[in-house]
């Protein structure tokens, strides 16, 4: 399998943690992809019209995407355990990672706005992406000792690359000041050897 890859983007560390707790990680050829919103990527484009990271391309030549489709693949490929079956425990890993895969859409596109010319930015978009930061991140403290409790999930990746995400691109955002469990939580996660093994770096 061949996965468009970077080494800074949430959205695939996602699926590297998944490959790693899922031991497939032998399986995956990395390709250094670039996917910036401003300039579609033809290489990217020829498997995902979307020209989005990550993308995974199977062995027969089908591709599959986005992130949380790749970490559900996967996770059958190896009939492992980051997607419960079925039941409660099923719907909130998945609702877990659907607020924090949101939550990282908001913060990318707060990014984008951020590096345009300050003349160029909107205030009503900044005002919203922090609102809905804080009320994302309010929530997830109020699952902080749920996330302990409950076996490791597609949900526990999806919040713990949310969280790293938030560290290297808005540290300014001090998000463990209002987080003191899910604080503690996340670093209890950073310690896994999946999320070790995955760490962003800026290359």
């Amino acid at each position: 399998m061949i996965l468009h890859w970077s080494p800074k983007s949430p959205f695939v560390r996602k699926v590297m943690i998944a490959a790693h707790e899922l031991e497939l990680v032998d399986k995956i050829t990395l390709v250094r992809s670039v996917a910036a919103m401003s300039a579609p990527n033809p290489q990217i484009m020829a498997d995902n019209p979307l020209s989005k990271i990550p993308t995974l391309v199977l062995d027969d030549g089908a591709a599959i995407y986005d992130s949380s489709v790749i970490c559900a693949y996967l996770n059958d490929l190896a009939d492992g355990p980051l997607l419960p079956r079925n039941g409660r425990e099923r719907w909130t890993a998945l609702t877990r990672e659907a607020l924090a895969d949101g939550l990282l859409d908001v913060l990318i596109l707060w990014r984008n706005e951020r590096e345009k010319p300050e003349a160029a930015q909107s205030p009503a978009w900044t005002k919203a992406f922090a609102l809905k930061i804080e009320r994302g991140l309010e929530r997830l403290e109020s699952d902080a000792d749920a996330l302990s409790q409950t076996p490791f999930s597609v949900g526990h990746i999806a919040v713990g690359s949310l969280l790293s995400y938030l560290d290297f691109r808005f540290g300014a955002l001090n998000w463990r000041a209002n987080c003191p469990g899910l604080s503690i939580w996340h670093s209890n996660f950073s310690a896994r050897p999946s999320v070790v093994a995955t760490e962003i770096k800026n290359d």
